[in-house]
């Protein structure tokens, strides 16, 4: 479904993304960029480390459930980030993992400055392809209602 709405969502809803397969470049890339401590920049780094081998940096982990997120919700207008209150990483991700995000619906509010809009609390857990949780969230985003429900 493209431009969903918030009048299109129910307090339950789940919703699976497609699959995104994670590369050792990828994780060199970001870690350079934005997390560069050796287990995520270099393979033999890792292998002395904790993790015995390369491993994603979380940030990494997060900003990939962000785009799974969007790309499946696929929100008219976006969704505006509110916050997130648990964000947790039991697993490392590793190169050649697959990735998939379910994100379930746990309340559902309109905006009391903003008619226009619909809060929405969502949890999404992201998962390897062994179904290892890599990442949970609990986070608030705030989405655009359909023009003729507004008041």
């Amino acid at each position: 479904m493209s431009n969903r709405y918030f009048d299109d969502l129910k307090v339950g809803d789940r919703f699976k993304s497609d699959l995104f397969e994670v590369t050792e470049k990828q994780i060199i890339d970001f870690a350079r960029d934005f997390d560069p401590q050796i287990f995520h920049l270099e393979p033999a780094g890792g292998e002395q480390a904790l993790f015995k081998g390369l491993i994603a940096s979380g940030w990494h982990t997060a900003a990939i459930t962000m785009r799974l997120f969007v790309q499946t919700l696929s929100f008219a207008e976006g969704a505006i980030g509110l916050g997130v209150d648990e964000l947790r990483w039991p697993n490392p991700v590793r190169p050649g993992d697959t990735l998939t995000v379910e994100t379930e619906i746990i309340d559902l509010r309109l905006s009391r400055s903003k008619p226009n809009y619909g809060i929405i609390r969502l949890r999404n857990v992201t998962t390897n392809q062994r179904g290892e949780i890599v990442q949970t969230m609990t986070a608030n985003a705030m989405v655009p209602r359909r023009a003729a429900f507004t008041d």
